[in-house]
Formats: structure tokens, sequence, C-alpha cells
């Protein structure tokens, strides 16, 4: 998304057997950024209302699940339609020979998320790369969730991926980067690691947090 810099995550096991193989790593910042401005440019770009649009036309959210290995496959196919998406990825650096090699890999694996009107679904769901297209029926919810996922990949040094959320305590973070954002907190992964949920794919991106910085909802 134009404005907005991919960022970089780390996550553990691919095949993602056990959360407790999930190691957070912390990775360099050249800048900070301001969580609500992340937000801002977040609508900016994706505007939810236009009453001057049909349901047929009006651009809504779907979560393309792809074919495996297909994200980045999608993404530029979408680019070349002229299609808005977002591939969210975290940076995987390794070394070979004495060098650093950055590989960027998807947060999400198996999921490009579009924005478009329902009338260009069937050209989407055609494409090589897709297994099923799906519309969340809560459309402000999504948005508001990976708004925020995206605010935390531009702000927290550390933040990885948790693939199967579950039963927890719902948290307002009060003061950070990501002051004014609601989390999830579970027992299983402690107080102080707040989980940014996508409820519609059942996962979630989690950041370390100050227990003191979190407040009940």
């Amino acid at each position: 998304m134009e404005g907005i810099r991919q960022t970089q995550v780390i996550h553990g096991n691919r095949n993602f057997p056990n959360v407790d193989n999930f190691i957070p790593m912390k990775l360099p910042m050249t800048e900070r950024f301001d969580s609500a401005l992340v937000q801002e440019e977040w609508v900016a770009a994706y505007p939810m209302d236009n009453s001057q649009q049909t349901p047929d036309n009006k651009p809504i959210w779907f979560a393309a699940h792809t074919k495996p290995r297909c994200e980045k496959k999608l993404q530029a196919w979408c680019q070349l339609q002229e299609l808005t998406c977002q591939l969210t990825t975290y940076a995987s650096v390794r070394k070979y020979r004495g060098k650093e090699v950055t590989f960027h890999k998807p947060l999400f694996p198996g999921y490009v998320f579009l924005k478009i009107p329902r009338s260009l679904r069937r050209k989407v769901v055609q494409s090589d790369y897709l297994a099923n297209l799906l519309e969340p029926s809560d459309q402000a919810e999504f948005e508001a969730q990976l708004g925020s996922i995206l605010s935390a990949l531009e702000t927290m040094e550390e933040i990885w991926l948790v693939p199967n959320i579950g039963p927890g305590t719902r948290v307002l973070i009060q003061r950070g980067p990501l002051a004014g954002v609601e989390a999830w907190v579970e027992e299983r992964h402690g107080p102080e690691t707040a989980l940014l949920r996508l409820d519609f794919i059942g996962q979630a991106a989690a950041v370390k947090v100050p227990v003191e910085d979190l407040e009940l909802v």
C-alpha cells in the first residue's frame, strides 16, 4: 500500500505444530512511527463508505486463500490487473558465504487481502493462484483489525505470528506506539503478550506490551 511500508516480522515453524516454537526476534528499526498517523494513512488509502457507489461496485475486503506458495504470485497478478491488494510480509535474514541475504515472506501464509468490488470477484477467482476467495461478513471489524496489525508492523521492533487464537481477555493498550489499539491477552502466552487478532482467519500478530500499559475493556 502506498505510504505504508512493509515491515519486518519473524515467526517460527512454517507448519505451526506448536505455538511454543514461535520465537520473537528483535529487528533493527531506523525510525519510529506514530500509530495514529499510520491508521489515518490506512483509512485514507482504503475508505469504506461512499454513498455514490452501489453494493456491486463498492470496494470491500476479501481474504484470498491462495494455492501453496502463491501469495506473491497473486500479489503480482493483482498489480498487473490494477487491483488493490495487501500482502503483509516479514523479513527473514540468512547468511550465505559470509553475506547476509534478506528474504521477504508472508506474515499470514496462504493469505492475500484484496479490496475490490463484488463485480470483480469472478475475475479474481479465475486467476491461476487462488484456492478460494472469502468475504468477511463484518467489514468494519476486519478493516479495523487489519489496520491495527499494520500499525504494529510499522511501530514495533518485536512482533511475531500466533497461528491459532484461543479464549482470552480483551484489553486496551494505554501507552506506547500502539496506544489506543485494542488487543487480547491469552493465559498461555503470558500477561505481557498482546495479540492483535484477525478473527476472520483465526490468527493474530503478537507484540510485547508491559502489563501496566494494558487496561481491561
